[in-house]
């Protein structure tokens, strides 16, 4: 039988701490965090956390949001109850989409199950851009291809009528 688990809001600050500590490949700090959720059992222990952020600077305005963490415990189903739980928020707070990245190792089970849609691979690259002064950025923790995900929360004609 599965464990129940129940949606809790959590602070950002907690969160990073969490995901510092648990995240089987990201500890770095997580800049640029908006808002998370989390999961806890019936004692009330936390079991697993999701953080999102507004996204790059070019996304300002569009309407998108990045999923930028989840990490568990490896309780079961704890990673699509977050990911279902920070799409209806950010659905509530305006966003249209909801974007993710994944190593392209991991096979997505959770986020076809939130109704997220394999978009393909990125290129490997740094963050960084010398040629171009005003976008130093640190190297990247993982600079390697990932799999992009997006979900629509809201549909384009609805979404521009209202934003």
């Amino acid at each position: 039988m599965t464990e129940r688990l129940w949606l809790r809001p959590v602070t950002v600050k907690c969160a990073i701490k969490w995901c510092v500590t648990v995240h089987r490949h990201l500890r770095r700090d997580l800049a640029g965090a908006r808002w998370g959720v989390s999961v806890v059992d019936k004692s009330g222990t936390l079991r697993g956390v999701g953080l999102v952020t507004s996204g790059p600077r070019v996304w300002e305005g569009t309407g998108r949001c990045n999923i930028a963490r989840i990490g568990t415990d490896g309780v079961k189903n704890g990673c699509s109850m977050l990911y279902g739980a920070l799409c209806r928020a950010a659905t509530a707070l305006g966003y249209r989409e909801a974007w993710t990245y994944t190593l392209p190792d991991e096979p997505g089970t959770s986020l076809r199950a939130a109704g997220f849609e394999d978009m393909g691979l990125t290129r490997a690259e740094e963050h960084d851009r010398p040629n171009q002064p005003n976008r130093r950025r640190r190297a990247a923790e993982q600079p390697s291809e990932k799999r992009r995900w997006r979900r629509i929360l809201v549909a384009t004609d609805a979404w521009e009528l209202t934003g």
